[in-house]
């Protein structure tokens, strides 16, 4: 490039030399005195070809930043392509006007001594925290700069912090093996779900004694249930039908309807123990609970605040407390409906329709049982349902057996 000619606020050219003349604008706002501006065009060497010709670069200095500018590139306004523009010249003594060809420059401040226009594409390729950073170090107050600093400090910390973790864990794994580990984490697992079963009596003498009646049912709320319970104490063969068509409760107390016993304190025993047993498994169906009786009027005070209490976790959510059945909040269900099951059904049931009922997958409700130390074993389901012959008894008796690691971690063992 090669200085050309020195510009003000318009440079009108040279028409012999088909130089237009010079508009400019600024990116950043409007110049207080445009009359002080000077401006210096640069044009390019090679005046032969046809389009390196025509290149001008248009650059500017204040007191505090430089200013440049150009008619090609990747920045090049696309008005100067679109339209042409032209300047008058009037001449007072002749009245008489003179018209040159115009074009406009969009002059954008420059924050590097360098003016040639391809360093700046790193500049334009950097994100927008970058070009704040160089901002702050050009231009921030000292409180912006040890903010500054002070972050990229932790940045590094970060990187470090990092580094030292994945080889301190590439070194247990080193050491102990892949297989130990998977068994730790199996343990840890029984561990977690043992946090969220009934109270277990490891000492009972009788299978009654290993999940207390007490423990799942208080006298207060067992009492609060006989008035809800009369529905079933009552019903009739052709009630029972009618429900399993509808499908209004599930599948595990519509199968005990149809064996209620004869015994009037028995009957109404189990009916209390059938509807406090549906009305847990429905509340493992809900998510969030926002009404305050989310089981329906009919639902005992005493019960409904049991729920809440025992069956939800607290969470904080766009700024108001929420009672959520999380996923540990419905394995906790599952123990208890496990745990009630088992009392009514002389401690022995059919966890394939429980888990049915439930909607969990075969895995997690075997977990959940042999945390509970049941005994497994396969059988055939009631007719009528679904996988009638591949269902799983699970058994409560004496001694209790020892706990051992999920069946979906020794899969993942064997796999490995």
């Amino acid at each position: 490039m090669a200085a050309a000619a020195t510009a003000t606020w318009c440079y009108r050219g040279d028409p012999q030399a088909e130089q237009p003349a010079v508009l400019v604008q600024f990116s950043n706002g409007r110049l207080r005195r445009p009359d002080s501006m000077r401006f210096t065009v640069y044009r390019n060497k090679d005046t032969a070809h046809p389009r390196k010709k025509r290149r001008r670069i248009l650059v500017s200095e204040t007191e505090r930043l430089s200013y440049v500018g150009n008619n090609f590139g990747n920045g090049v306004m696309k008005c100067n392509s679109l339209c042409r523009y032209f300047v008058g010249v009037l001449n007072k003594d002749s009245g008489q006007m003179e018209v040159y060809n115009a074009e406009i420059f969009n002059m954008q401040p420059l924050l590097s001594d360098n003016l040639i226009p391809d360093d700046t594409k790193d500049y334009q390729n950097k994100s927008y925290r970058e070009k704040m950073d160089l901002c702050i170090e050009a231009f921030g107050t000292s409180k912006q700069k040890r903010a500054l600093n002070s972050r990229r400090m932790n940045a590094v910390g970060n990187d470090i912090l990092n580094t030292a973790v994945t080889k301190a864990a590439a070194n247990v794994i080193d050491a102990k093996g892949v297989t130990a580990l998977i068994q730790d984490v199996a343990q840890e697992d029984v561990q977690n779900i043992s946090v969220f079963l009934p109270p277990c009596n490891e000492e009972a003498d009788k299978p009654e004694h290993v999940y207390k009646f007490e423990d799942i049912l208080s006298p207060a709320e067992y009492e609060a249930l006989q008035v809800p319970a009369a529905v079933f104490v009552n019903i009739t063969p052709e009630e029972v039908t009618k429900k399993t068509e509808d499908r209004s409760h599930c599948s595990f107390v519509l199968e005990e309807l149809k064996f209620l016993p004869t015994d009037e304190k028995r009957k109404d025993h189990k009916a209390r123990c059938l509807w406090f047993l549906d009305t847990l498994i429905k509340f493992s169906y809900l998510k969030v609970i926002k009404k305050k009786h989310p089981m329906g009027p009919e639902c005992p005070h005493i019960i409904s605040r049991k729920l809440m209490k025992n069956f939800t976790s607290l969470t904080y959510n766009n700024g108001s407390l929420q009672n959520l059945v999380s996923s540990s909040m419905k394995a906790k269900i599952t123990a208890y409906v496990i745990a009630l099951a088992l009392h009514i059904n002389n401690f022995q049931i059919d966890l394939t329709v429980l888990q049915n009922d439930l909607k969990l997958q075969e895995s997690r409700m075997l977990d959940i049982a042999r945390a509970m130390r049941l005994k497994v074993s396969k059988a055939k389901g009631p007719l009528g349902l679904e996988n009638e012959q591949n269902h799983k008894l699970g058994t409560l008796s004496l001694p209790l057996p020892v706990q051992k690691a999920s069946g979906s971690q020794r899969k993942r063992k064997k796999m490995n």
